[in-house]
């Protein structure tokens, strides 16, 4: 069901501020995150290794955290040293801890064997810290299947359908525009689409000044999902005609969406996301407008998704049938089922499964 051996999102850095100690179940782990008066992140098993109370619900003391049931102190690695009423300590007594690290505002954990962590694989997405490129960075917990979310990502169809009103624009998206491209990657994909001399979809036009708002607009997407589940969308609106298929950007508007999908569980996910624009400039209502047409068309997602999961629930026996705009999905499925296939293989031959290096987006 999951894929170990790679990086997951596990929270956004401001999550952590404040001395807080966060309790999140990772691919059906319970892993307690905080920082340390280091300021170094720490991803520990949330469970005493004693009476197995949750450690988040104990105190942090400098680098380490003590569970307040018996006193037990655990230091950054997961190691107990201290036990009150006692001064020789089992070795074996600790909890285990995960190749954490922050990059980009986001934290970043390992859930696999720690000595295949290489912070090199970490998909790099340099939007993310361009001070040009601005947003509000949130999340949303969906009661469903990461790869549910990632097969309504993959299909940029849908936008007309489910999003007429907020995020596509109309109906006509879905019948007249194809991609023009669909590249099959290592891990994932790219796929380009265009839609030419439409009028601008809801959100894009409550960000418009009032002389462009009514105008025609050539639409690119260009989508990247990578495994486990990280997607990044590309987004150009040009003036109708202007020649952006053949690289002008004179008049044009640019959004960059990033998203990270977690498992929580084999039915629930984390759902990390930012919407990137590069033309506020000082004006953060732009930031803030998108921030709120992106909920309100996931919203318009999550109800489908999570309807989704309850019938595949209902009849484990239903297998979902593809048509021709699922091209990209059924790659990145078939991709991600090798890769499970091949690290589960290499556990039950006692041998760690090499990486595949992620692609740069």
């Amino acid at each position: 069901m999951f894929l170990k051996n790679c990086w997951y999102v596990a929270a956004w850095t401001h999550e952590l501020i404040d001395g807080r100690m966060l309790p999140r179940t990772l691919l059906e782990e319970a892993v307690l995150l905080y920082k340390s008066e280091s300021g170094k992140v720490v991803a520990l098993q949330d469970r005493c290794c004693h009476r197995g109370v949750p450690l988040h619900l104990g105190r942090r003391e400098g680098d380490c955290v003590r569970c307040m049931y018996h006193g037990l102190k655990f230091d950054a690695t997961g190691k107990c040293v201290q036990i009150p009423g006692q001064e020789v300590i089992p070795p074996k007594l600790g909890v285990r801890s995960y190749p954490v690290t922050e990059r980009d505002g986001l934290v970043w954990i390992w859930m696999g064997d720690p000595a295949l962590a290489d912070t090199d694989d970490i998909i790099d997405f340099p939007y993310l810290r361009d001070p040009q490129w601005k947003g509000v960075p949130d999340y949303m917990h969906y009661d469903a299947n990461w790869l549910l979310i990632v097969d309504n990502l993959s299909d940029f169809a849908h936008l007309a359908f489910v999003h007429t009103k907020t995020l596509g624009g109309s109906e006509e998206y879905a019948y007249v525009t194809k991609p023009v491209a669909v590249e099959r990657l290592p891990r994932g994909f790219r796929v380009e689409r265009w839609h030419m001399d439409a009028a601008a979809p809801p959100f894009h036009r409550k960000v418009l000044p009032l002389d462009e708002k009514d105008r025609h607009v050539d639409r690119r997407n260009i989508g990247h999902m990578h495994i486990p589940g990280i997607f990044f969308l590309e987004s150009m609106f040009s003036p109708a005609g202007s020649g952006s298929e053949t690289g002008s950007r004179e008049g044009s508007r640019e959004y960059r969406n990033c998203q990270f999908m977690t498992p929580e569980t084999r039915r629930s996910t984390h759902f990390f996301w930012t919407y990137l624009n590069n033309f506020e400039g000082s004006d953060h209502n732009v930031s803030r407008s998108l921030h709120q047409s992106l909920i309100e068309g996931f919203m318009e997602d999550k109800h489908l998704i999570e309807a989704q999961q309850k019938v595949l629930d209902a009849d484990p026996s239903f297998r979902m049938l593809a048509v021709a705009a699922d091209t990209a999905l059924s790659h990145f499925r078939w991709t991600f089922d090798k890769l499970v296939a091949a690290e589960r293989a290499g556990e039950s031959a006692g041998a760690p499964v090499a990486m595949l290096k992620p692609v740069s987006a």
